[in-house]
């Protein structure tokens, strides 16, 4: 009896647009973005800085961002596969074998979206992206613009994780059926490969066949054999939204704006506590954790990232 478990099969495309899908992923991050501009435009208001400076600002940060978060997935996690695919980095396709035509032209390749992003590489991103705007507007300090930025970014990871449990991607590990959280994500390519769904339901489409194995009793044995997890994208997601409560708190309701670099400080120490804490609960995402041992990847690339917030968070400084 699956009395606390959970079956997770969304459709994770909200409609097509040719052969382009947009999906609850991509419609997050648009999300994030969105409220981003909102928060910091409240920051520069008060703070007396112009909208057009922050649109100058906007355009850097998104475009750091998801270009440091794609070279980092590509070199910190799957280095391995795209050096053998390079026109697959920052071409949002896949090579197929499926035989489908890419714009209907290009033989065996197919539309994707950018399926690997890490939050590590947009980190390193937005901080080069921000240190350009500054050489641009030399009136901003970076960390004045880190300590602001962080309260946005904080919403933002918290959307992309959300993005995340809609994709059925970035699970945890295994657990018992009755743990409160577990979720069996039955669209986890892991556990139940697209190839094998469509084989096993001999349905046309990937939605028709994971809905036939969910539903029909006829494929009740492959559903039996797909495992619970942990759901560890919500897990961070709600570590992240605590995180931006916290100092949205800080810097509306406090002095702590003013110490440069505290924020920054902050938020770095806790967001990357965070994901440290969670990858003892998340499924592996490869990297160089096997080479190293002990701690995965993402904790490995964590730690310098605490150790940095530390510093900057107790760092003699004067007061802004």
């Amino acid at each position: 009896m699956h009395f606390l478990g959970i079956t997770w099969n969304p459709n994770e495309t909200l409609f097509n647009i040719g052969f382009i899908q947009i999906k609850y992923y991509n419609l997050l991050w648009i999300t994030a973005f969105a409220l981003g501009w909102f928060i910091m435009k409240k920051i520069f208001l008060n703070e007396k800085k112009s909208v057009e400076q922050l649109d100058s600002l906007f355009i850097y940060t998104v475009l750091s961002t998801m270009l440091g978060a794609r070279l980092g997935h590509v070199f910190f996690y799957d280095w391995a596969y795209y050096s053998n695919h390079l026109v697959e980095i920052l071409i949002p396709v896949r090579e197929s074998a499926s035989g489908s035509l890419l714009f209907g032209l290009i033989d065996g390749y197919e539309f994707t979206g950018f399926a690997g992003l890490a939050s590590h590489g947009a980190t390193i991103g937005i901080i080069i992206g921000t240190y350009l705007y500054t050489r641009k507007f030399p009136e901003f300090k970076m960390l004045w613009i880190f300590d602001r930025m962080v309260i946005p970014v904080a919403i933002g990871c918290f959307c992309v994780r959300l993005g995340n449990f809609f994709n059925s991607e970035i699970n945890g590990k295994i657990v018992d059926e009755n743990f409160i959280f577990a979720t069996k994500f039955i669209r986890d390519s892991d556990d139940l490969h697209p190839s094998k769904a469509l084989g096993i339901t001999q349905e046309k489409t990937l939605n028709a066949a994971y809905a036939a194995i969910e539903n029909n009793p006829q494929f009740s044995q492959y559903l039996a054999e797909i495992p619970y997890r942990h759901p560890a994208q919500l897990y961070e997601g709600i570590g992240y939204l605590l995180i931006f409560v916290l100092l949205y708190f800080l810097y509306w309701k406090t002095d702590k704006k003013n110490k440069p670099g505290y924020l920054f400080g902050l938020f770095f120490v806790l967001l990357w506590t965070v994901r440290f804490l969670v990858e003892f609960v998340k499924k592996s995402q490869g990297g160089f954790e096997e080479s190293l041992g002990l701690l995965s990847t993402g904790q490995w690339l964590s730690i310098p990232f605490i150790l940095i917030g530390l510093y900057f968070m107790f760092k003699k400084t004067k007061t802004a």
